[in-house]
Formats: structure tokens, sequence, C-alpha cells
């Protein structure tokens, strides 16, 4: 017998806004001391605290501002603001899964946005 999950909704989120609900589940752990943290929450929270770099406000603000780009949709806008690239090859990647590629005057121009936040 198989039980399927039925997804209801779908939101993306960046790993700065994701730092943020994760502290507060914490926090909300830490006041009952009779539950503990499970193992992957406990990692959940090393990673989201160990790869944020932006402000939650900054990193939906680049999502916004990267979104308003043709060539960037919304999966792969969360994803730059996630990886902050630095130059065309590290950008390069974060599209190598697409059925197109980009101009370097494309690259340049998402990377000169991600400069403004990073």
């Amino acid at each position: 017998m198989t039980i399927f999950k039925e997804i209801v909704d779908e939101e993306f989120l960046t790993v700065s806004e994701t730092k943020e609900l994760l502290a507060d589940i914490e926090a909300e752990r830490a006041l009952d001391e009779s539950r503990e943290l499970r193992y992957e929450l406990a990692r959940a929270i090393e990673h989201a605290n160990r790869f944020a770099v932006l402000d939650p406000e900054e990193a939906q603000a680049l999502v916004d501002d990267l979104q308003e780009l043709e060539k960037v949709d919304e999966p792969t806008a969360y994803k730059i603001a996630d990886l902050l690239p630095r130059d065309r090859d590290e950008l390069r990647s974060v599209y190598a899964q697409q059925r197109y590629s980009l101009s370097g005057d494309e690259l340049d121009e998402i990377l000169n946005v991600v400069a403004k936040y990073a």
C-alpha cells in the first residue's frame, strides 16, 4: 500500500528567510524542556546559520530586483539570492539545467544586480 501526499501550497524562501523561521522554531522548542530538537531540524538550523549571508529583507529585495530581469524566473531568482554568484562561471552553473544559455551581457546584467547586495 502506497500513501501519497498532496501538495497543498508551495512557496519559495531564501536561506535568510528560512533562518529566521527556524530561529523562531528553535526558541519555541527551547522553552519546553521536554521537547528536544530532532536531528534533521538541528542540521537545518545549522545549515541556515552557516549559509545565510543577507538579511531577510535584503534577500527579498534582491529576488524582486532579479525577477524584473527578462531571463530570471522565480525559482532561479531565489537560487541566485541564496548563492550570490560572484562571476560568470558561478552564474552559468545556476543556469546549467536550463534549455537556453545566456549571453555575456545578460550574465553581466544579473551580476551587477547581485553586486549591489553582496
